[in-house]
């Protein structure tokens, strides 16, 4: 569908026609003038219309790209996160079944199609859409190919993939936390056990768990709705499922509507309900696409964005602001008290000791970039599987089942881990250096609503 920005042409000549009561002596010596100066030139054309042609190239490769995101997701099952497109277009993909050098090929049109583009004669969210496209159009063929048989490092993949540069951390770095948090949970055996102990006591009770989460999800819904206005008709329905890599998903279906997975194969602590909410509901995934599709797809008629290529740099975006979106939602200390008031009575667990459990959490936290350097190492081949699930139990902290899963994850995704915590940081840099700090509430919220309701990308936020 194109937006209906077409092209206005502009007075080329000046009228040759009199104006009335002019007489005809005048009237020759402005033609003699012109003669003499060989003529009106053609006018240039104005920003205005030049830009619209820019806006009508772009709308032309949006939807040829939504057709061809349909068409890889015939060869990758996961590239294709959400659609809600014509269902024609999916259908279409299905029975062409092209193949993956044909996909490529016209993938590299639209890249060159896009380049034609002058940035330059668009406005501010035209170009943040321009950029948007050739990210997602080169982070396509670097996917395409990874299917192919392409080898690439875990940093070649994340730049190529989604945009960014993960930083590297060395062994050293996670020892000196390691240190840290041994003073936190003092006693005899392995700190992974010590840790697998203490966390044992806030594990929510299986017969409890939907309570408790529809609740957590309830006032993230509340809070965000104070601060952004929702689709009127924005909804979601929550699904406990197993055998998963993942300990959350939201599947958007359009229609600001979203179905949310929570798997349970695992003992789910207490902190995710928190945690899971926000990032699967409110002000994360759900909100991020509803607004997406209103202000883009239905308001500016920018096809692109009825789909979610998953490998893509939109990822890192969709991944930290979920992430970010828990500290927007609630600050630490509105989550202590809501954790105390609400959620801790309902699992059935000592509320006195949420500050002891969200001190020790925050210690963890600090080791989030462990799961990185162990994707790193055993995607790179300097780790086997085994070293790989040792290191997520000695610096992650991950019980061994725990860090079976993850490893699973990473087999599965690869680099895509880098999304939550660097694109968590990356948000949360981008926010606070406009002015969205924890002591600007207000301000937090509006710049984080702005970048939710555009097609920023990672490149964008530095």
């Amino acid at each position: 569908m194109l937006s209906g920005l077409n092209s206005t042409e502009s007075p080329r000549y000046l009228a040759s026609a009199p104006m009335k009561g002019m007489t005809m002596k005048v009237f020759g010596l402005i033609t003699l003038c012109l003669l003499l100066a060989g003529c009106q030139q053609p006018s240039e054309p104005t920003a205005s219309n030049k830009g619209e042609d820019g806006m009508k190239i772009m709308n032309e490769v949006a939807e040829h790209y939504v057709k061809l995101v349909l068409a890889l997701g015939q060869h990758d099952a996961d590239y294709v996160d959400a659609f809600y497109g014509p269902t024609e277009w999916r259908e279409e993909a299905e029975k062409a079944a092209k193949p993956l050098p044909t996909i490529d090929s016209e993938v590299a049109e639209l890249i060159t199609k896009v380049a034609s583009v002058k940035s330059a004669e668009l406005d501010d969210m035209g170009k943040l859409r321009h950029s948007y496209q050739q990210k997602q159009l080169a982070s396509m063929r670097a996917r395409i190919a990874y299917l192919s048989g392409t080898k690439m490092t875990f940093d070649e993949e994340a730049a190529k993939l989604y945009d960014a540069q993960p930083p590297h951390q060395d062994e050293a770095h996670f020892q000196q936390l390691m240190a840290e948090l041994e003073q936190k949970l003092p006693g005899d055996g392995e700190l992974v056990d010590r840790l697998a102990t203490f966390k044992h006591d806030f594990i929510i009770p299986a017969d409890k768990l939907d309570e408790v989460f529809k609740a957590a999800i309830a006032e993230g819904r509340r809070r965000t709705a104070l601060n952004i206005t929702l689709p009127e008709a924005e909804n979601f329905q929550v699904e406990y499922v197993t055998g998963k890599s993942w300990s959350g998903y939201n599947w958007f279906k359009g229609n600001a509507y979203s179905l949310i997975q929570v798997n349970t194969d695992l003992p789910i602590y207490i902190e995710r309900a928190i945690d899971l909410a926000c990032h699967e509901g409110y002000p994360g995934h759900h909100v991020y696409n509803s607004l997406l599709e209103k202000n883009l797809v239905i308001d500016r008629g920018w096809v692109e964005f009825s789909v979610y290529a998953l490998f893509s740099p939109q990822s890192l975006i969709a991944e930290g602001s979920a992430n970010y979106g828990i500290q927007v939602a609630f600050t630490r200390e509105e989550r202590l008290a809501f954790e105390k008031e609400v959620l801790f009575p309902l699992a059935g667990l000592d509320a006195n000791r949420v500050e002891e459990y969200y001190d020790v959490l925050d210690l963890v936290g600090r080791l989030n970039y462990a799961g990185n350097e162990a994707a790193r190492g055993y995607l790179d081949g300097t780790m086997t599987r085994e070293q790989a699930i040792d290191w997520l139990v000695k610096y992650a902290l991950f019980t061994p089942d725990r860090a079976t899963q993850r490893l699973g994850f990473i087999e599965t995704y690869r680099a895509y881990v880098i999304n939550y915590n660097l694109g968590q940081d990356l948000v949360a840099a981008f926010v606070e250096k406009q002015g969205g700090s924890q002591d600007n509430p207000a301000r937090r919220w509006e710049v984080f609503k702005d970048l939710l309701s555009s097609p920023r990308l990672p490149s964008d936020l530095k």
